[in-house]
């Protein structure tokens, strides 16, 4: 009686959705079918068209949580009339009702949060599916901009309160509904303020229409890597235009010594590998980068149709990240690499690996960077934390968190710290500042948090700020842009470096056979025995002999697309790679000794591309 608001506030929602969860319940009885079908017509036909912008108190901001809970709202044949309308009238909200709403929302329960979600999702892919048939174009945009917005301020939502990890977002439909890489270059061409362009030899003009490309956290990461994959491909054609039509101009002027080629060519010799790549690199200028790469071993014939790069970009960077060089420390409890703190080496090193990196993402190759999740947040301009210090230095990481749970108020006694770290430097150690006077300043109970977070940042951004600018300077300078910004920390590192969750019998469905090779041809049958018998390092190696990396891709094992194939050589001779088209030569051997025996050491022997 003395609350006139029924305990409701902007803060404080007031209600109990379990209760409004067991009434609609009891009115989905039968018996209630008539009552159910006069509710159902009053939110259709006055309710939802009638809620208004500015709803007259905090109270009549309730029935926002109470209808999702309805049940016709998650029945798709209640979408256009319901759960849609009902999200355009959320997003017509003013401003300080919206920001109510948002409120009570990260105050529900996950599993609400999470079942909102989930309705909009399938309000998506329900017209997405229906797209040509349902709706005339105007509507059918007016209706899946209202389920992507009412999304996007869910997410908005969900970033600071965190309900549901973010791949709660993730719509996996989208890639077989929609055409990704157009919808891509619709956004492209808008992001741009341009009216149309080509693709693939068709015209496209950018209308009216929602691009979903707006709305990155619908996409997985492989449709993200589709996206990205799509920008590099016309970023290559632009540069490559380019480079013709200056050819065109040459020999116009009579000038042909001074054409240039369409692509980047870098000469390299597999004895001085860095200096090599250091030098070709330097050479070419920042639009020379956007070319589709193309690498020549000195004195090896193959012709570079992808396997070569690949080759290139795994022995330049082994090289390049070695330990023993001092750019990078290496952490034994973590198997990982981080920039040292103190180094002597040249900027333009740390840019290289910069430029090598974006290289090979922005050319299609899977790469094994040792390096934590702090790295991709950092390019995505995100802050690392102390869970990104547990990654890559679980003792360390462990230490502070301890700190930080520690119960007592004997903080200064018990821990003993003040306000720096102990680094090592080729065997001397060293006390560094976390903040000014660090040294003179004790950690206590209640300045601890802000000791961690110094303490972190330290690490990850204050000891290492020359040579990361120099290495993300680089990378950004290949394989920047608004499409890397579509990214997640997690997705950025699995599009780079791909993964290790093996499938060896998926690999082995996925297989294409040639010549008088199927699947069930005695030699076939030989060498997949005897490929499963094998470790699971020799597996690993198999697959560098073969594709080049043993990562495997974001699109996972079965977009490796091996293809085996029969050969007339003699059973003295080894099975042969074409890494370039992740294609095996493989003799008809008599026994599964014999082809054992020649795979091991084809496997083993492996590296350098040559015809001889």
């Amino acid at each position: 009686r003395i609350d006139e608001h029924f305990k409701t506030s902007p803060k404080i929602p007031g209600i109990d959705l379990n209760s409004t969860r067991v009434l609609f319940e009891k009115l989905m009885n039968t018996q209630h079918s008539i009552l159910l079908d006069q509710i159902l017509k009053s939110f259709e036909s006055f309710l939802i068209p009638q809620l208004s912008s500015s709803p007259p108190d905090v109270e009549a901001m309730r029935i926002y949580l109470i209808l999702p809970e309805f049940p016709p709202f998650q029945d798709s044949k209640y979408y256009i009339t319901l759960t849609l309308p009902l999200a355009m009238a959320i997003l017509r909200l003013d401003t300080n009702p919206s920001k109510v709403l948002d409120n009570w929302w990260s105050q529900v329960c996950p599993r609400y949060f999470l079942r909102l979600v989930d309705l909009y999702k399938g309000a998506v892919v329900y017209l997405l599916s229906g797209r040509k048939t349902l709706l005339i174009p105007v509507l059918f945009s007016s209706y899946i901009t209202a389920a992507l917005r009412l999304l996007e301020k869910l997410h908005k939502v969900n970033q600071k309160v965190k309900h549901v990890e973010y791949d709660k977002f993730y719509i996996p439909e989208i890639s077989s509904l929609v055409d990704i890489q157009e919808d891509y270059l619709m956004w492209f061409l808008h992001q741009a303020g341009m009216v149309r362009g080509f693709m693939y030899g068709h015209e496209i003009a950018v209308h009216d229409a929602v691009t979903l490309c707006s709305y990155p956290f619908i996409f997985d990461a492989q449709a993200k890597t589709k996206m990205l994959q799509t920008d590099a491909e016309l970023q290559m054609q632009v540069a490559i235009n380019g480079a013709n039509l200056q050819n065109v101009f040459m020999l116009l002027t009579l000038e042909p010594l001074l054409a240039r080629s369409p692509f980047l060519v870098l000469h390299v010799r597999r004895s001085n590998l860095v200096g090599d790549a250091l030098r070709e690199l330097s050479i070419h200028s920042d639009i020379d980068l956007k070319k589709p790469l193309k690498v020549i071993f000195d004195g090896e014939e193959a012709v570079d149709a992808g396997g070569v790069t690949k080759e290139f970009f795994l022995l330049l960077l082994k090289e390049l990240l070695n330990p023993i060089y001092g750019m990078f420390t290496y952490y034994p409890e973590s198997n990982l690499l981080w920039f040292s703190d103190t180094c002597f080496v040249e900027h333009n090193w740390f840019h290289l690996i910069g430029i090598i990196c974006g290289l090979a993402i922005y050319n299609f190759t899977v790469v094994d960077l040792h390096f934590p999740l702090a790295l991709y947040k950092k390019l995505l301009n995100v802050k690392p934390c102390l869970e990104d210090l547990k990654e890559l230095s679980p003792t360390e990481g462990r230490s502070l968190q301890q700190l930080l749970d520690y119960p007592g108020e004997d903080v200064e006694e018990t821990f003993c710290l003040n306000f720096t770290i102990c680094r090592e430097s080729y065997g001397v150690t060293e006390q560094k500042n976390l903040i000014e006077d660090g040294d003179k300043i004790l950690v206590q109970k209640d300045n601890r948090e802000e000791f961690v977070e110094a303490y972190v940042n330290y690490i990850f951004n204050l000891s290492i700020h020359e040579w990361y600018t120099a290495f993300s300077t680089g990378f950004l300078k290949v394989c920047g842009g608004k499409v890397l910004e579509l990214f997640q920390p997690t997705e950025l590192r699995a599009m780079i470096v791909g993964n290790s969750n093996y499938n060896w019998e998926e690999l082995e469905e996925s297989a294409v056979y040639k010549g008088d090779y199927t699947a069930t041809h005695p030699t076939v049958r030989m060498f997949w025995e005897t490929f499963h018998a094998f470790p699971l390092e020799k597996k690993k190696k198999f697959l560098l002999f073969l594709t080049g990396s043993d990562r495997i891709p974001i699109y996972g094992m079965s977009s490796l697309r091996i293809v085996i194939q029969s050969t007339a050589s003699g059973e003295q001779y080894l099975p042969v790679a074409h890494t370039c088209y992740n294609l095996l030569d493989l003799p008809k051997y008599s026994s599964k000794e014999i082809l054992s025996a020649r795979l091991v050491q084809a496997i083993d022997h492996y590296e350098g591309f040559s015809l001889a």
